[in-house]
């Protein structure tokens, strides 16, 4: 059932937004954190490039692992409970990634950390559908423009403890601190988005299958209001409590009804027989691929932007490093903007007209003439990108019966677009050369727009929308 929606001026609702958001900066610093000491790390324990390179596929299959799982946590103990519960977890990984003494130590702890962040992501995203629907707002994108200042914010404190050569443990132990104190305010003023648990309708028996039956209220004069649908409350028909009882299919549907099973004509979205509708329906396979083609294009650019200037531009490392900082800074602008886009072009407008940007901006980036011309590329390839990845969480929390489960598989989705799609534009440029390579996103870009209504919006917009 969708949360009521509520005025998004609704102070209460303004509060979980903002703390959302500071969920989000949060979790963004704590990454940015560990990415700006690697170099440290591998100082540390004296491993070489492939070492590093293998223990750092750790964290990723962590996530991929977890993900999958979180939706249903979030769904049994709401998102407050779980973001709280690997915050802590992730931020106490962070500690023992300063103190592992070997690489294999190293390795594991990664896989810990990346295991309790991927469900941290989660659950935040969870939590920001939730705050979203109830507002009938777009501000999924400011989310995560939030993660994207938080990473920027976590890497600059990162350099700057590295320029003060302060030890890796003493940085950590006060980032994970931070990150557990921000996150234990933010959510003081969370929403409760828990999955009601609905009591056994009276005459029912103690069966978990009858837990989530609601009863259905009698009219005035004692007798079910539809003449066909037996009344929860009357006696089902059998041998006296205790005894074995006919098989289910035998037994009329309106009486021995399992969790969750309605008439799925009056709930859409639920498979009759089932106790809750699919999670991997059709709409929400074409948003993973959706979300897999905008994560790989995001994913891309991190791995592959900077040396693409250096290899093929000639560019040298400062600018280099400033062309994928044009990136960073791009997509966090058009992320914050991104609530405003949305709404005017709708959702699934804004990410067919990114599709189409982002294909000018890898046309420019590689074929253009310059370093200018490459830098105006990248800063459309990141505006044309930035707003896909929320969009698709957001179509994803619509989704009947199974929110939370949904969201989870989006992003595990796009967790694999960043773990796998990088690494197989490096294959093809050992072949056809970088350049020919990133060329390949042009058809990404392409999928994303012709793919874009699948994250059409489910709800309706209000009539009027105060600025936010």
């Amino acid at each position: 059932m969708s949360p009521a929606r509520r005025d998004p001026a609704d102070p209460g609702l303004r509060r979980a937004a903002l703390a959302t958001a500071l969920v989000f900066a949060t979790n963004g610093f704590l990454l940015g954190s560990w990415v700006s000491r690697l170099p440290a790390t591998r100082d540390r324990l004296g491993a070489s490039v492939a070492e590093l390179g293998l223990v750092l596929l750790g964290p990723g299959f962590g996530s991929l692992l977890s993900m999958p799982f979180s939706g249903r946590l979030c769904r049994r103990y709401g998102s407050r409970l779980v973001v709280a519960a690997t915050t802590v977890a992730a931020s106490a990984a962070l500690v023992a990634l300063a103190v592992a003494p070997t690489l294999v130590g190293l390795g594991a702890a990664l896989f810990a950390w990346g295991s309790c962040y991927g469900s941290w992501d989660v659950a935040m995203n969870v939590h920001g559908s939730a705050v979203e629907q109830r507002a009938g707002r777009e501000w999924m994108p400011r989310y995560h423009a939030c993660w994207s200042v938080g990473g920027i914010a976590g890497a600059g404190c990162g350099a700057l403890a590295a320029s003060a050569s302060l030890p890796l443990v003493l940085h950590f132990t006060a980032v994970a601190l931070a990150c557990a104190a921000l996150v234990g305010v933010a959510l003081r003023s969370f929403v409760e988005d828990r999955e009601p648990r609905r009591s056994r309708a009276p005459g029912m028996p103690a069966d978990d299958r009858f837990s989530e039956v609601a009863p259905v209220p009698a009219p005035a004069d004692g007798h079910p209001a539809d003449p066909g649908v037996a009344h929860p409350g009357d006696p089902a028909p059998g041998p006296p409590e205790g005894e074995r009882s006919r098989p289910p299919e035998r037994v009329p549907a309106a009486i021995h009804r399992p969790r969750g099973d309605r008439d799925p004509g009056r709930d859409p979205g639920r498979d009759p027989g089932r106790g809750r509708g699919r999670v991997l329906t059709g709409r929400l396979l074409v948003v993973g691929v959706v979300t897999l083609c905008a994560t790989t294009l995001e994913g891309a650019a991190a791995d592959w932007l900077a040396l693409f200037l250096t290899d093929e531009r000639g560019a040298t490392a400062s600018l280099a490093a400033a062309g994928y900082a044009v990136f960073a800074v791009a997509m966090a602008g058009g992320r914050f903007a991104g609530t405003a886009v949305a709404e005017r072009l709708g959702r699934h407008g804004a990410v067919r007209a990114g599709g189409l940007v982002s294909l000018a901006g890898v046309l420019l980036t590689v074929l253009g003439p310059g370093l200018p011309a490459a830098y105006l590329g990248a800063a459309l390839w990141a505006l044309g990108v930035c707003l896909v990845f929320p969009a698709a969480v957001s179509a994803g929390g619509e989704t009947p019966g199974r929110p939370a489960d949904a969201i989870a598989a989006v992003t595990t989705i796009g967790y694999g677009g960043f773990l796998v799609g990088p690494p197989l534009i490096g294959l093809l440029a050992d072949r056809v050369g970088l350049g020919r390579a990133l060329l390949v996103l042009l058809v990404l870009a392409g999928g994303i727009t012709v793919l874009a209504p699948a994250v059409r919006s489910r709800r309706t917009q209000p009539a009027a929308q105060p600025a936010a």
